[in-house]
């Protein structure tokens, strides 16, 4: 309990004291978020907030984590968390090729799947399937950590969402590892919590600075983990624990994960790229019904607090009948707001239009692009 504490408030007071120095350097260095066609902010903002968020996470992790009982797993989520900040931090400074960033994923995946072994070796009678081969566990856990690592980055698009959103699954991740006496996970769900805590108050609308993709895809990460070591804890049959875990998992992680695998869904469906952006995300749905960013990161999150909460509730009940009402109650949703709830005012789009402080040198820091990380200068 006391290693609990102690990473909360230093991961905590690190990214506090760290941000300001960050928006600072930002604004002299001018590295800004630009407002584009997908965008709705119209100020030169700061994507840097991951570089804070990393920074707090990582030395509180070092100060007080019990590296002789754990260290085989910590050392290597440690070099995940280091590859995965570096890749987005990159591509918030200079467009980084979608393939390069990719592999750069893909090596942070085998790195955990096959070294920290952070595989998911049992579906509890998801689908009717429980054991898994070795290949198969290879394959399903190489989807999820991947899965979760984007459908971060593709929820940050409102002040303050991915950061809520993330606090909530890492708190319900790490209040359960917690009752559980999990410790060492309990440590870095709520290490991070207590980094997004102190983003969080620097991010609600009006944002004075991002998290980026060195932030969403290192919350992504995260996620991963804990879902999988949470999934994977389901034999040991205690407190919210047990074969129902990876219904519970999904439930904390339900608005992200849908919601990326939604918007998949309908590109694919319509003949286009996964990866082309579009206004199709749950967050793009509320805003076009004239909600501000504060009104849609507030009900999102919500809903993520009452789905989760549901599914504790049904934590007895079949495995398969919980994940079909998590289903129905998200598309429902999705389908009743797109369809039937009418637009309450006009939302105003920047498309391309340029604040009166502009940047002389896009190309220097050409942050300049689609938040799903489609170049301008290749595209258009």
């Amino acid at each position: 309990m006391t290693q609990v504490a102690a990473g909360t408030v230093i991961g905590y007071l690190i990214t506090f004291f760290l941000l300001p120095l960050v928006i600072r350097f930002a604004r002299d260095k001018k590295l800004y978020d630009l407002p584009d066609e997908r965008k709705t902010h119209n100020l030169e903002v700061s994507p840097l907030g991951g570089v804070a968020i990393f920074t707090g996470l990582i030395l509180s992790l070092l100060l007080i984590s019990d590296f002789d009982n754990y260290n085989s797993e910590l050392r290597y989520f440690i070099a995940a968390f280091f590859i995965i900040f570096i890749l987005g931090l990159i591509d918030d400074l200079f467009i980084l090729k979608a393939w390069k960033k990719f592999l750069g994923q893909l090596l942070v995946t085998a790195m955990l799947t096959f070294k920290a072994n952070l595989i998911i070796t049992n579906l509890h009678g998801f689908l009717g399937i429980h054991a898994l081969t070795y290949v198969e566990s290879i394959y399903v856990s190489f989807f999820t950590i991947l899965l979760l690592i984007n459908s971060f980055n593709l929820i940050d698009g409102v002040d303050g969402l991915a950061g809520s959103i993330g606090l909530v699954s890492c708190l319900s991740f790490g209040v359960l590892f917690l009752i559980n006496n999990i410790i060492p996970y309990a440590v870095l769900a709520f290490v991070m919590c207590g980094a997004l805590l102190a983003f969080l108050r620097y991010n609600f609308a009006p944002a004075k600075i991002f998290m980026g993709d060195s932030g969403s895809t290192l919350l992504g990460l995260m996620s991963a983990i804990l879902a999988i070591k949470f999934v994977e804890n389901a034999s040991i049959q205690s407190t919210f624990i047990n074969q129902t875990s990876p219904a519970i998992a999904f439930g904390f992680l339900l608005i992200p994960l849908m919601d990326v695998l939604r918007v998949f869904a309908l590109r694919i469906y319509k003949k286009q790229s996964p990866l082309m952006p579009d206004r199709n995300h749950l967050h793009h749905l509320l805003q076009n019904k004239g909600l501000s960013h504060t009104e849609v990161t507030l009900t999102l999150l919500t809903a993520q607090f009452l789905l989760a909460g549901l599914t504790l509730f049904m934590q007895d009940m079949n495995l398969n009948i919980i994940l079909a009402v998590q289903f129905i109650i998200y598309f429902s949703s999705a389908f009743i707001l797109k369809r039937f709830i009418p637009i309450r005012k006009k939302l105003r789009i920047v498309r391309g239009e340029m604040p009166e402080t502009t940047i002389p040198d896009l190309k220097v820091y050409p942050i300049y692009r689609s938040k799903e990380k489609v170049s301008v200068r290749e595209d258009s």
